[in-house]
């Protein structure tokens, strides 16, 4: 770990309602119990749970993001979307966005882009992932892949203070795999060197649980994690800070 804090990022995906907010206080009782460490826990839960889950959270230190946004500032004939504004207006800090899900139902680097600038705006931080597929993997094209999501979804936006980059290979997510610990060092140092002397956090995200956090926390370049389906049980997402920190 090589910044300040180490970030844990729970991406709940189409999961949860009212009642699994109460799976939190065992959350809210460790971050409290461990004030002296340096990390900070932020949720991404669905949409309709980020103003009653930044209720529950208001007297503790954990943050509250979305999942992803639409691509306009401005409120319009968008039916079924959310925005940058609203999501602001709700309670939300952070919004994850250009998550793989996302980029197979059709999100290019170019929309990525348009939704980057227009949270940006709303005075949201980004957690923009970038990964390579497994067939991009065997074609020796990680670089490739990552180097172009970096360049076209980041494309005019000059300060980047706000931006937090999570790396998340295809391949990896959900599938209980992760990358080997060379391959990821290289990857991490490809990332950072994209950003020259601007030093900006970089997650890990990829079937991340508490079996293989050891083996990922000594890599490098890598500021905390971005975390899935273990991060919907806070008993195992406890698990994971506390091997990380500890």
């Amino acid at each position: 770990m090589t910044n300040k804090y180490t970030y844990f990022v729970a991406n709940w995906k189409m999961f949860g309602d009212l009642r699994t907010l109460n799976s939190l206080d065992k959350v809210i009782k460790f971050s409290k119990t461990n004030k002296k460490n340096k990390f900070r826990i932020i949720y991404c839960p669905p949409s309709t749970l980020i103003r009653p889950l930044s209720k529950r959270l208001k007297k503790t230190k954990i943050e509250v993001g979305a999942q992803n946004c639409h691509h306009s500032y401005d409120f319009g004939a968008n039916t079924g979307q959310v925005n940058s504004r609203m999501l602001k207006s709700v309670g939300a800090k952070y919004v994850i966005l250009g998550h793989s899900e996302n980029r197979q139902l059709g999100e290019d680097d170019k929309l990525i882009n348009l939704k980057i600038k227009s949270a940006l705006k709303a005075g949201l931080k980004i957690i923009f992932c970038i990964g390579e597929t497994l067939r991009e993997k065997r074609n020796k094209k990680t670089n490739q892949v990552l180097a172009k999501q970096i360049k076209n979804g980041l494309s005019s936006i000059n300060n980047k203070s706000n931006i937090v980059i999570a790396y998340e290979p295809v391949w990896s997510i959900g599938s209980g795999l992760i990358p080997k610990s060379e391959d990821l060092k290289k990857s991490i140092s490809f990332i950072k060197s994209k950003f020259g002397k601007k030093s900006l956090k970089i997650l890990y995200g990829g079937s991340v649980n508490g079996n293989n956090v050891d083996k990922l926390k000594i890599i490098t370049g890598i500021d905390g994690f971005l975390v899935g389906g273990a991060s919907q049980d806070s008993k195992k997402f406890i698990d994971i800070i506390k091997k990380t920190i500890n």
